[in-house]
């Protein structure tokens, strides 16, 4: 008996196909897939949950002096001359940070192991760099995620059967985070 489902895949295409299929439940919460990939991808999605679950908690608060560049009422950055240069001008801000302690820090590397990096692009500006933004999804399994699991132990997925898919009769689901 073989330890995983091979999917009819090489063994590139399959990690890829479950990782994207992964990243996706952890960003989005629910995903449509058959119902033999969602299993593969529930493993993989409660591995990382668990992981979330157990180091959530596990960080320490620290203050730290930042240098932030002063802004106009437009938000643009405030420059002054200085021996015929125009340079910016910077504040000093007083910062509260989460610092990962070592254990923490390892399980957000094994997460971004897994999750594909997620760019968020607003609807108005589809197709264009302006106003994306980078999406945390460790940061996302540790703040949003864990504390809502952090009484259960396992089973943080249901799959739910949705019917036959038409083109080849495979058995269609629903993932999603319980």
């Amino acid at each position: 008996m073989a330890g995983y489902r091979k999917l009819g895949r090489t063994s590139s295409q399959r990690k890829a196909l479950l990782r994207n299929q992964v990243t996706a439940l952890i960003y989005k919460g629910k995903i449509v897939t058959t119902e033999a990939r969602a299993k593969e991808v529930r493993r993989i999605a409660e591995g990382l949950i668990a992981l979330a679950v157990r180091e959530k908690d596990n960080y320490e608060t620290v203050t730290v002096t930042a240098k932030v560049p002063r802004k106009d009422k437009d938000g643009k950055r405030v420059k002054e001359v200085v021996n015929g240069k125009k340079v910016t001008v910077y504040d000093e801000v007083q910062k509260q940070i989460k610092k990962d302690m070592p254990s923490r820090l390892h399980a957000r590397r094994q997460m971004l192991k897994v999750l594909y990096p997620v760019t968020e692009v607003p609807a108005e500006a589809a197709g264009r760099k302006k106003n994306t933004k980078k999406i945390d999804l460790p940061a996302k399994l540790f703040d949003e995620i864990a504390p809502k699991y952090a009484s259960r132990n396992g089973g943080y997925t249901r799959i739910v059967k949705i019917g036959l898919r038409r083109g080849d009769a495979a058995m269609e689901v629903v993932l999603e985070l319980v």
